[in-house]
């Protein structure tokens, strides 16, 4: 793998970056300003000021300890990736942080979380941490090693990006109803493109995996499936998306279409879909034992 590697930042990340800070700063001044004229003025402070100091202060205090406990969750009960535990997972979080230019190789760990398929990063006390849950390391042991890569690139590309440091500093914006959301779809975004450059050939395994599943994510039709975004509209599709952090999975498979019908064997599902005639299957086979 080449040392630095080139990727598209999405352009709505720049914008809503742009207004959410724009609104961040104007209710720090606002919180700065307000705080100053309680201070300075000669009449006593109100009961309902020192009230809602303490709710704020109390809900700051929820925050900490609720990443605090989960670092120690997965400190005591998750499987840490190291050279001498999954030497080979280690080598890819450590060949693609060098290649994204990190300054330190984030802590990674290995979560059983009821079957869920998904990973995430946070952030706490100035150390990163990605965490893997179990079923998508299986499913790449078991299926596409290439799924993991590009899933381990979309998680390094929230810390290259240093998403997580922009968002505390940004926290006042989300009293704008939306924006952040908006935002962190942007996000999500460049971070599979960040993916898509550090393993192009994961990327289609690796997002149908979250969205069917490791059992059935080789045997989807992409091309159908990115239609549905198309012909499965409607108001409550379109709001769905809006409300969540999180872009349709149907979109975010979309971006990648063409490159993928050139950089992905098509399976034989995807082949039926250019036959006219139909092509049944024996779908038992796919029944649990």
């Amino acid at each position: 793998m080449n040392q630095s590697i080139t990727f598209e930042v999405n352009f709505k990340e720049h914008l809503y970056f742009a207004i959410r800070a724009i609104v961040s700063i104007i209710l720090y001044v606002l919180i700065i300003l307000g705080v100053a004229a309680i201070f300075m003025s000669e009449t006593t402070i109100p009961i309902e000021v020192y009230g809602m100091a303490v709710y704020i202060g109390l809900f700051l205090l929820y925050l900490f300890f609720r990443f605090g406990v989960l670092i120690g969750y997965l400190k005591g009960n998750a499987v840490k990736v190291t050279p001498y535990q999954f030497p080979d997972i280690y080598d890819i979080v450590e060949r693609q942080s060098r290649a994204l230019g990190l300054s330190s190789i984030p802590d990674v760990y290995i979560l059983q979380y009821g079957g869920f398929l998904n990973a995430f990063a946070t952030r706490f006390l100035g150390s990163n941490y990605i965490v893997l849950f179990s079923e998508v390391v299986e499913s790449a042991y078991e299926e596409d090693k290439k799924l993991l890569d590009f899933i381990v690139g979309h998680e390094l590309g929230h810390l290259k990006r240093k998403h997580l440091v922009k968002k505390l500093f940004l926290f006042p914006s989300y009293l704008v109803p939306f924006l952040g959301a908006a935002y962190s779809r942007a996000c999500e975004y460049t971070c599979d493109n960040i993916g898509y450059a550090l393993c192009p050939e994961g990327a289609r395994n690796g997002l149908m995996l979250i969205a069917s599943g490791r059992k059935l994510f080789k045997k989807v039709n992409t091309a159908e499936y990115v239609k549905q975004n198309e012909i499965e509209g409607g108001f409550w599709n379109w709001f769905a998306e809006k409300v969540s952090s999180h872009p349709h999975l149907t979109k975010r498979i979309g971006k990648f279409k063409e490159s993928l019908s050139d950089k992905v064997k098509i399976t034989k599902m995807d082949e039926a879909s250019v036959v006219e005639k139909p092509v049944t299957d024996d779908h038992s086979k796919y029944m649990p034992k």
